[in-house]
């Protein structure tokens, strides 16, 4: 009888704590975490720009959702 007067305290407690999530925004995009459109003018631009980038984990993730890289059928491949 008594784990029956529990149970609705703990459902309440599990729906509670089921709730507690955050927004799904995405963060408004800066200068800092941008690709700058010199970068994309060609493909040696693009991959000199990637060279140059920091390896950084705790640096803000750049916005790539509408980045399109270069691309180049006669250059040769550079390595980063």
């Amino acid at each position: 009888m008594r784990t029956l007067a529990l149970l609705p305290l703990l459902l309440s407690g599990a729906l509670l704590s089921a709730c507690g999530g955050g927004s799904d925004d995405a963060p408004a995009a800066t200068a800092d975490n941008v690709v700058p459109a010199t970068a994309t003018v060609s493909a040696a631009a693009f991959a000199s720009y990637a060279g140059m980038l920091d390896a950084v984990d705790t640096a803000e993730p750049l916005d790539v959702s509408s980045l399109t890289p270069p691309t180049s059928d006669t250059d040769e491949p550079v390595a980063l």
